[in-house]
């Protein structure tokens, strides 16, 4: 073994110069080759040492032959899905790589002294200044830039001056109807024969189909009575994104704002029928410049549908003839997304933006789409007390609650381990008063935000005679958030999270005319399925208290 890996070596020069002028070898080489040995053989165009077999030695050898050339050159490469790995929806179009739907993104290594991007704006750079295409650029994960879109070309230096390995991701920060953003080429100053090489190709995929709320809109928006600008949108405050990076996936996007099921979004009730997803799901985008049908090359995992918000003002107009017709489009849609996706987990929500109606609507199509696969959920609509984005929009801290869920919910269809982190506790909880002894004491659970307001008459003897709980709260290891807010007169009462005869954490709240705010972290040393958060507001008359907020949230 000894002489034959030094024979290899000795004739690794000789192989380069026999092989190399004659082959521009690429990284798609070595996948081929690398395949070829692990299964039914490679090509004889491999034979780089030319013994006669084609083997690992080989690989080696052209793997160094790729490393080094021996001197910088100049290199002008076109970025392809051979040479980067590719998010999201894009298309190859007069030699540029266009980047097309939300969260479109070309990911690859790059080697080299001195590097840049030269991009291509696509007609999109001729809309209105708000609503130009925005992109951003990051090396080694690093934001570079974050840009507005509006020049046919232009060049980004990534680095100069030092020879350096990097991982260069370019992505589409708005959405697919206000154009894409192109890459013509890397250019490089590099030793290296390849120095455009793709990243790994992630384990997990996830496709993500919706509306505003998936593409962002707004996120970045100072308040909700901002408008619309492609600069406060950006995907990489999605939900969707945030999911993909909390379970290390790879991801797909289809989305599009006020786009539904039945009906775009209509103010008055009217039948939007320009703007629906069905229509978009099976194209690459809906922007005038692309439009060819998508290939669905690359199967998901699981499927996330969230549709539903902007057929709300139509279907509620005439409830009993437009609830089953979205019925029958939602089950129609889900059987076309099951076509292009025959093995993955789909998963449908609505509630962001509130929707009620609509989501017992979902939940009908989905019981009847006869699919053991398909499941729903409905998405905690967003509060004040989490802020929001322009026109009402989901704030970047309701997009990572979201998304907090969401990863949850994808780990549980897959049969995959969740971590938890992010979900609060209290969402899933039941709210009930406990009463004991003399007391006598009413309460209220607010449908809209779960405050809940506790009237007492007559308190008992000690705190424990009237109690606000929150029950059926599942904990494991680890250190949790417990934060709310208290209105009512001033004073002071325990608060306790137990599990049967267990205290897993006592603490002291406090009430106030203007809300006393509450925020303690705590660890919790074991696992409990079944434990409760208490506030034990016994021992007064006469008293009346709203707790509002109540989060219990998993962090670490």
């Amino acid at each position: 073994m000894k002489k034959r890996i030094t024979m290899a070596a000795a004739l690794c020069a000789a192989a380069f110069c026999l092989t190399g002028a004659a082959k521009q070898w690429t990284a798609e080489d070595i996948r081929t080759l690398q395949k070829g040995i692990l299964t039914t053989g490679a090509p004889a165009l491999y034979d780089i040492d030319q013994n006669g077999v084609v083997d690992v030695f080989d690989l080696g050898l052209l793997k160094r032959s790729m490393n080094e050339t021996g001197e910088v050159t100049a290199q002008s490469i076109p970025i392809t899905a051979e040479n980067a790995r590719l998010q999201s929806r894009s298309i190859l179009k007069d030699d540029v790589l266009w980047l097309i739907q939300s969260g479109s993104a070309a990911e690859f290594t790059l080697r080299g002294e001195s590097a840049s991007l030269t991009l291509a704006g696509s007609s999109g750079i001729r809309n209105g200044a708000d609503y130009r295409p925005r992109y951003a650029v990051y090396v080694d994960d690093e934001l570079l830039c974050d840009n507005i879109m509006e020049q046919e070309s232009e060049t980004i230096e990534l680095w100069k001056g030092a020879d350096k390995t990097a991982t260069v991701k370019v992505m589409l920060l708005s959405e697919a109807m206000y154009g894409g953003v192109g890459i013509r080429s890397v250019e490089v100053n590099s030793k290296a024969a390849s120095p455009v090489t793709p990243v790994a190709k992630k384990a997990l995929k996830i496709g993500f189909i919706g509306d505003s709320i998936t593409c962002a809109y707004g996120v970045e928006g100072a308040s909700q009575g901002d408008s619309f600008k492609t600069s406060t949108e950006n995907f990489s405050k999605s939900y969707a994104y945030l999911t993909a990076q909390k379970l290390g996936a790879d991801y797909t996007t289809c989305c599009y704002s006020g786009h539904g099921i039945v009906s775009g979004y209509s103010s008055d009730g009217a039948k939007n029928a320009e703007s629906l997803i069905p229509d978009c799901y099976e194209t690459s985008s809906k922007f005038a410049d692309y439009g060819s049908a998508w290939d669905f090359a690359e199967p998901c995992d699981a499927v996330v549908i969230n549709l539903g918000t902007n057929d709300i003002n139509y279907v509620a107009k005439d409830p009993e003839t437009r609830g089953p017709e979205f019925v029958d489009a939602y089950k129609a849609f889900l059987k076309t997304v099951r076509k292009h996706e025959p093995d993955a987990a789909i998963i449908c929500t609505v509630g962001t933006m509130g929707g009620d109606d609509v989501y017992q609507l979902i939940e009908q199509a989905v019981s009847e789409c006869g699919d053991a696969r398909v499941s729903c959920y409905f998405s905690k609509t967003h509060s004040m007390a989490d802020g929001l984005g322009s026109d009402w929009h989901p704030s970047e801290k309701t997009q990572q609650n979201s998304a907090f869920v969401l990863a949850d919910k994808i780990s549980r269809a897959l049969g995959m381990e969740s971590d938890m982190i992010g979900l609060n506790a209290a969402d899933e909880a039941s709210y009930d008063l406990v009463q004991e002894g003399t007391a006598n004491a009413a309460h209220y659970v607010s449908d809209f935000d779960k405050s809940f307001w506790v009237n007492t008459v007559t308190g008992g003897t000690a705190p424990t005679d009237v109690q606000a709980v929150l029950s059926g709260i599942s904990l494991r290891k680890g250190t949790y958030r417990l934060t709310f807010e208290c209105t009512g007169a001033a004073s002071e009462y325990p608060v306790v999270i137990r599990s049967g005869k267990t205290a897993v954490f006592e603490g002291t709240g406090s009430a106030s005319a203007d809300g006393a705010k509450y925020d303690e972290t705590f660890t919790v040393d074991a696992a409990y399925d079944n434990a409760e958060l208490a506030f034990l507001l016994g021992g007064k008359d006469s008293y009346s208290v709203t707790l509002r907020n109540i989060s219990l949230v998993r962090i670490s």
